[in-house]
């Protein structure tokens, strides 16, 4: 009760100070970049001091630079419905990257597995896997079994082909958007989650990395990869999906009580692609 009051007092107080901020500043002004500069930085700090209210659930950040859930996730299945299920596709064009991106996951992943106090290497889980280009590549030399989701359907079956002789070791295939998959409980030693981060708002990541949480075996290992913005939470308007900040990315994993075990940048990527990082968690 005393957190609520505080709550409201916090909401009433900034709400009247925005109310005479409007009046006294923009209303009058033909600005408006103004307007929206003093309304972000406003919002800011109206989170900045919610957020350390316990019983305060605000994901607003990528609510207000998306405009609406719903229809983010259906612009990107929109955008996904056109991409042709290739490994240009998957690569979004830059297949050139694919042999540096593989080498580097491979390389990182092997630091977690198969050792004392490391996951074992009997089940993975592909998020957002698309045609199976990291199950085929990554995953599958190393675990004996591999489950794949995605929201495609077609991509789910070109995978049966592109995923080639090893296919047989690709267990499950979930079609779900990952806001709407619960993995199995005790199922996985290794989650791995590349590229899709940013489909999901900041609620919906939480929610789907807690689910994972409980998806893992004993010393199991959550691994997300995935692109970083240099700074703050960016719309990339093409396929409907967010890209947000290193330090963004930690607090929504803290919600989740996962501790980031490794933290990595993906090296020999050229300059003028945003920047993947890859982090291990458990």
């Amino acid at each position: 009760m005393a957190e609520d009051m505080e709550w409201k007092k916090a909401h009433y107080a900034f709400k009247s100070r925005w109310d005479r901020t409007d009046d006294d500043m923009c209303r009058n002004s033909m600005s408006f970049f103004l307007h929206k500069t003093i309304r972000n930085d406003f919002f800011s700090s109206y989170l900045f001091l919610l957020e350390r209210l316990p019983l305060v659930k605000l994901f607003t950040l990528t609510s207000e630079v998306i405009n609406g859930e719903i229809q983010f996730y259906a612009r990107a299945k929109r955008f996904y419905e056109e991409v042709p299920a290739t490994e240009e596709g998957m690569m979004g064009d830059f297949l050139e990257l694919n042999s540096i991106d593989v080498e580097a996951s491979s390389t990182f992943l092997r630091r977690f597995v198969g050792g004392p106090g490391k996951a074992d290497t009997k089940y993975a889980l592909d998020c957002g896997c698309g045609i199976g280009r990291v199950t085929r590549h990554v995953l599958l030399p190393v675990f004996s079994s591999v489950d794949v989701v995605d929201m495609m359907d077609n991509f789910l079956f070109e995978a049966l082909s592109y995923i080639g002789k090893d296919v047989t070791k690709v267990k499950d295939y979930f079609c779900f958007a990952l806001q709407d998959f619960t993995p199995p409980i005790k199922k996985y030693d290794v989650i791995w989650i590349q590229w899709v981060t940013g489909h999901l708002t900041d609620k919906d990541l939480m929610g789907f990395l807690i689910k994972c949480k409980c998806s893992l075996k004993v010393d199991g290992v959550i691994i997300i990869k995935d692109n970083i913005s240099r700074q703050g939470c960016v719309l990339d308007q093409t396929d409907s999906s967010v890209i947000r900040d290193i330090e963004i990315l930690r607090n929504i994993i803290a919600k989740t009580d996962l501790e980031i075990i490794c933290v990595e940048k993906q090296l020999d990527i050229p300059e003028q692609f945003v920047p993947m990082w890859m982090l291990a968690l458990k």
